[in-house]
């Protein structure tokens, strides 16, 4: 966080195995004003390849293992920071949305210095194999080589088991909100909303222009979402 910031900024956290649709909801809930969607594979896959960070971002990626903390938690302050530089993210108006940041207890506490987690929403699924089909299937879509080995896929899950899933026990039970992702990404989406809504106006009453926030207009939203990603 910049020198400038008297306190960290509040966030929610879209968290899940992987494949149960995180970055989906993250991108459709950025185009809701008060939203700001941060992805850490997203700003991972801008990473020159030729940089040091490129290089061990994506050799960990090929194996389907988490980048060194430290390296995490600077490319993602740093690109944070970059967007507020840019007045894309304003921290006056914008609920911060995290997904794929913390990925384990280690980075939890790191983030504490930088956002202060309001919410969790925890997007579940009890079928392992229909989301290694959802990966699949992505990355023949998006070109995604990574994903579309089956080996690696599976060292995702086994990562998130040992590593990202006791992020859970580190919140308190009360900011953790359960919702199946399985279902239509309009329900989920519905289901998002119902709980990220309140904690926006409870944080972000008026925008830096003092428009109250609950009397912002929606954007329209695509009339389909079977095609939104699913990470």
């Amino acid at each position: 966080m910049s020198k400038t910031s008297l306190k960290p900024y509040p966030a929610a956290l879209v968290f899940g195995v992987p494949g149960a649709g995180k970055g989906t909801q993250g991108e459709i809930l950025s185009r809701i004003p008060g939203f700001f969607h941060l992805s850490s594979g997203v700003i991972f896959r801008k990473l020159d390849a030729k940089s040091e960070e490129g290089r061990i971002v994506r050799e960990y990626s090929a194996r389907g293992e988490l980048a060194p903390d430290e390296v995490t938690m600077r490319i993602f302050k740093n690109w944070l920071e970059g967007q507020r530089a840019a007045e894309r993210f304003r921290p006056r108006e914008h609920l911060l949305l995290l997904d794929g940041i913390p990925r384990n207890l280690a980075q939890c506490e790191m983030l504490k210095q930088i956002c202060d987690v309001k919410l969790v929403i925890h997007l579940m699924c009890d079928d392992e194999e229909a989301m290694i089909d959802r990966i699949r299937r992505r990355a023949v879509l998006e070109n995604r080589p990574d994903d579309a080995s089956e080996s690696v896929t599976r060292r995702r899950f086994e990562v998130y088991r040992q590593e990202s899933l006791p992020v859970l026990n580190y919140y308190p039970k009360s900011l953790i909100k359960d919702i199946e992702s399985t279902g239509i990404h309009s329900h989920v989406l519905l289901e998002c909303l119902k709980h990220l809504v309140p904690v926006l106006l409870e944080n972000f009453p008026r925008d830096e222009q003092g428009r109250r926030v609950k009397d912002y207009p929606l954007p329209p939203l695509p009339k389909t979402l079977d095609g939104w990603r699913a990470d």
